[in-house]
């Protein structure tokens, strides 16, 4: 069996797959493959599946199998899975600080240290205690995230669909309910026909003026231009993303250009012990299809 590793991942995966048989970092030899693991970066499209006569199995580490035509793929024979539980802690906790970065104006501060200046009586902080956050999209990476958040003294308040129940938020059953009376809203939603857009003008226009967005999620969750407008008035009072439409994004992106942002390079799933759960959760699933 040939495995091929076409993304990054821990340096320690290549000795724990070769006990399935023969590894390779080596994209030329997709035609080879039985097995191919992939991040974000390779797109599993029609194209790239008939381009790979062999396959049998595609294993996304992360969350989300959105850059994977499941369909396809499957019509051809190939089981596709993901590693979901494995990014959790690390997603959640960059969530969590991205939360804390904009308040505490992190990285302002920072940036005046840097040149020179003293922004003592500037920047006023504004604590997470007391405060309501709303997660949207309750599954693994939002769990994590809503325990971090009920462990600050936020109040908590979640919205899922379908329902999920949690032992840390107060379950709301409509968005626009949910999101209503929150100063945060932290995206963890993956990317479905459901969910495209889903932060649109119309479901800003029911949060709460100067609300901040977090989003960790899939970038196209959020109305790029809808979300522009509402920084430019204030609307949303700042948008922190690790998450676009591409990695990296188009130079044109609305929102690389919009003011009161904190933008990151989706580092959310790419701490190094994450890295090594996604290995082992792959090698897990791998063992129980052969």
């Amino acid at each position: 069996m040939l495995l091929l590793i076409c993304d990054a991942f821990d340096a320690s995966l290549e000795e724990k797959l070769s006990q399935f048989g023969e590894v390779t970092t080596d994209i030329s030899r997709l035609a080879e493959a039985q097995v191919a693991l992939v991040r974000s970066k390779t797109k599993c499209t029609k194209e790239w599946i008939n381009q790979a006569p062999n396959l049998k199995i595609i294993i996304r580490g992360g969350v989300g199998i959105d850059n994977i035509d499941v369909k396809y793929a499957e019509s051809k024979g190939i089981t596709v899975r993901n590693t979901p539980k494995s990014p959790a802690i690390a997603v959640a906790e960059l969530a969590f600080a991205m939360m804390l970065a904009v308040p505490n104006h992190i990285v302002a501060a920072h940036n005046g240290m840097k040149e020179g200046k003293w922004l003592k009586k500037g920047l006023k902080r504004s604590e997470l205690f007391g405060k309501t956050v709303c997660v949207v999209g309750l599954g693994n990476i939002g769990t994590e995230f809503a325990k971090r958040c009920a462990a600050f003294g936020m109040t908590v308040k979640s919205y899922s669909y379908p329902s999920l129940p949690s032992d840390h938020a107060e379950v709301c059953e409509i968005l626009e309910e949910a999101v209503a009376d929150a100063d945060y809203v932290s995206l963890h939603t993956p990317l479905n026909p459901a969910t495209k857009g889903m932060i649109d003008a119309e479901l800003i226009e029911k949060m709460k003026d100067g609300v901040i967005v977090i989003n960790t999620g899939r970038g196209p969750v959020v109305d790029a231009d809808a979300m522009v407008a509402a920084l430019e008035s204030g609307k949303v009072a700042t948008y922190a993303s690790d998450v676009w439409p591409n990695d990296p994004p188009a130079a044109d992106y609305p929102i690389l250009s919009a003011p009161n942002t904190l933008m990151l390079p989706h580092l959310g799933a790419s701490s190094d012990e994450n890295l090594r759960r996604i290995g082992q959760e792959a090698c897990d699933i791998i063992a129980s299809l052969i």
